[in-house]
C-alpha cells in the first residue's frame, strides 16, 4: 500500500500597510494525505512471512482503479491486487479506511479498519472494536492504535520517505471462555501521498485447550508509480 507539504507564510515585504491592502490572500495549501486515490497509481510490495525464522516471500501489486464501491456509508475507491482479491480504501477528512482481511488467527474475515487518523499528534490514540469468529467462538476484537512518531525520515527499500507517521497497534479480546493469552506486536509506516510503506505484525495466541498460534509478518514497499 511510508513530503507533508505545510501551507508557506508569504511575509509582507512593503510593510503592514501594503499588508492590509491584500483584501484576497492566496489559500494556504492542505496538508498532503497520506495515500492517493488516483486511478493508475500502482505500489508493489514484499511480503514476508516469517522474517526472523524461516523467512518466505512474495511480491503483489496494487492497482488504484477508477471504480468505486459503497459500503458502511462510505465510498471505497477499488484497488485490484494481481495475487489476491481486490482491496478498497476511503478517505474521509482525516480518516484512512480499509476492508482487510484479518489473519487466520483472527478469524480471516474481511472487516472495515479505521488504519489512520491523520489529525492526531504523537502519543493521540484511537481504538476500534470488531466482532470475528474464533473456532466457532464469537468474540469483541479491539484494535487499540497511537501515533508513535509523525514527521520522521524512513528508508525502505533504498528509498528515503520523509514526513512519515508510525503507528503502533495492539490487540485485545473479550468473551473467550476459556484460559489464553494474547500478545501482539504491530507496527505501521505511512508516508504522505503514497501510503503504507512498511509494516511488521507479530502475533502469538494461546487458547487452552487449542493449539498455539503464531504469525509473524513483514510488508515493505518495492517501487511504487503515484500520479
Amino acid at each position: 500500500m511510508k513530503k507533508i507539504l505545510y501551507g508557506l507564510l508569504i511575509p509582507c515585504i512593503f510593510g503592514a500597510v501594503s499588508c492590509k491592502k491584500e483584501s484576497n490572500p492566496p489559500p494556504t495549501p492542505a496538508a498532503e494525505k497520506f495515500m492517493t486515490l488516483t486511478a493508475g497509481s500502482t505500489w508493489t510490495y514484499r511480503l514476508t512471512d516469517n522474517p526472523a525464522t524461516a523467512p518466505v516471500s512474495t511480491n503483489y501489486t496494487l492497482t488504484a482503479t477508477s471504480n468505486d464501491s459503497a459500503a458502511s456509508g462510505r465510498t471505497y475507491k477499488i484497488f485490484t491486487n494481481n495475487s489476491g482479491p481486490n482491496e478498497y480504501y476511503n478517505i474521509t477528512a482525516s480518516d484512512y479506511y480499509t476492508f482487510r482481511k484479518l489473519p487466520d488467527v483472527l478469524g480471516g474475515t474481511s472487516v472495515e479498519v479505521l488504519y489512520l487518523k491523520d489529525n492526531l499528534n504523537v502519543g493521540g490514540t484511537w481504538s476500534q472494536t470488531i466482532p470475528i469468529t474464533y473456532s466457532g467462538i464469537s468474540l469483541q476484537l479491539t484494535f487499540n492504535n497511537k501515533i508513535a512518531e509523525k514527521g520522521i525520515a524512513k528508508i525502505v527499500n533504498g528509498i528515503n520517505y520523509t514526513g512519515v507517521t508510525k503507528v503502533e497497534t495492539t490487540l485485545s479480546v473479550t468473551g473467550i471462555p476459556f484460559a489464553y493469552t494474547l500478545d501482539s506486536d504491530i507496527e505501521y509506516y505511512y508516508a504522505p501521498k503514497v501510503g503504507q510503506i512498511e509494516n511488521h505484525t507479530a502475533i502469538d495466541l494461546t487458547v487452552t485447550g487449542f493449539p498455539p498460534t503464531n504469525v509473524e509478518q513483514k510488508t515493505e514497499l518495492r517501487s511504487s508509480t503515484i500520479l
